[in-house]
Formats: structure tokens, sequence, C-alpha cells
């Protein structure tokens, strides 16, 4: 694969010393200006872009690498963001690109805490609350709770695919693999945590709670 809280705001690259910038236009509408500001290190530009990404950043990498360690990662995406947007070619679109970069960082720090993860052809959650239960905190705390469980590349797809609401396509994308494989990985991801989380609603049933 390639490189893929409201946290604090990361510590920007500070733009080189030159001649003095334009203003940013008060309207950034569209990726490409965006982008183009921001490569100009225009600080209002760079703010404007953690400001629009920051809550699903910190969001993905909260599921996937847990609460504890998910401001380190967020703090990490967007250091690899503002470095490598002058290399970045407009290939894909900016949020894949924001995103990728995400799931990459968040599955590089499982590695780099020796937790095993799997994301590929071989081994890479429709798993919505009923309506009439999204309000119980203890089944939210379930879920999270069997999402931890799950090995960290089923954790991502669940996350791209069931919680941002992404395509198969745009998951695709994201994870390096093929269409098929997003939507082979996703079933057996939601398995998975149909598995734990019957379970969990068993012990419940057992103690006697509704």
């Amino acid at each position: 694969m390639n490189d893929l809280a409201e946290p604090i705001a990361p510590a920007l690259p500070a733009p080189a010393l030159a001649d003095p910038r334009p203003r940013v236009a008060a309207s950034l509408t569209d990726d490409a200006q965006l982008i183009a500001a921001c490569r100009r290190g225009e600080a209002r530009a760079m703010e404007r872009l953690y400001h629009q990404y920051k809550r699903r950043v910190f969001g993905m990498a909260h599921r996937i690498v847990g609460q504890s360690d998910a401001e380190e990662v967020a703090q990490e995406v967007f250091v690899r963001v503002f470095r490598g947007l002058a290399a970045f070619r407009g290939d894909s679109a900016l949020s894949t690109w924001i995103y990728r970069l995400t799931v990459n960082a968040a599955l590089s720090h499982l590695a780099r805490r020796g937790r095993r993860h799997e994301v590929g052809d071989e081994a890479l959650v429709e798993v919505a609350a009923p309506p009439e239960t999204e309000r119980d905190s203890a089944l939210a705390a379930r879920i999270e709770a069997a999402l931890q469980k799950l090995p960290a590349g089923y954790r991502a797809i669940l996350v791209l695919h069931d919680v941002e609401g992404l395509s198969h396509e745009e998951c695709a994308a994201i994870l390096d693999c093929r269409v098929g494989t997003c939507k082979s990985q996703l079933h057996k991801a939601r398995g998975r945590m149909r598995e734990l989380l019957g379970d969990s609603l068993g012990t419940r049933r057992e103690d006697g709670s509704k």
C-alpha cells in the first residue's frame, strides 16, 4: 500500500521567507484553488484545509487506533498532508488522498505497536444500530469495544464504508485494492462484527438486562 479530536491544530510547516505572498481569496471554492494556495505557503489556506478535514481524520484515526492514540495519528496525518501537497498530482480527489494517508498512518502506527494488521487482496462493517437503539449509550460502547477487537484492516474498511459512507470504489482507491476485494473483505468484516456484538448482546441478556 502507499503511505497513505478535535485535536489541537498541528504545527504546520512555516513557509520559507520570500517575497510577500498574495492574499488567499475570500472564498476557496474548489480543491485546486485550495491546493495551489497551500503550495504557495499561505497560512490561511493551510488552516482552511486543516479545519475542513480535521473531524473526519480524527474520527477515522480514533476508530482504527483507539482514543488514546487518535490525536497522535491525526497530527501525523496533517504533517504528511502539508509535506506531500507539493507532490500531489491530483490523480485522485483530495479527500481520497487524505483518507488514504489517514488509513496508512493509522495502520503504520498499529504496526509500530506490534499489532498484526493485514490490508490487501487476501485480507484487508454495515454495522448500523437499529434506529430505536441508536441512542443506547451502552450499545454504542459495545460497538466501539467490538470494533477495537477486529483486525486493523477490517476496522479500516468498516470505518471507510459504513461509518464514513464512502462507496466501494472510493474505499478501493483509498486501500489500493480491487473493488471486488473491497466488497469481499467488507462482508467478512461485517460477519466478524456481528459475531462480536452477538456475544456482547447475549451476555447482556443473561445478566437480565433488556
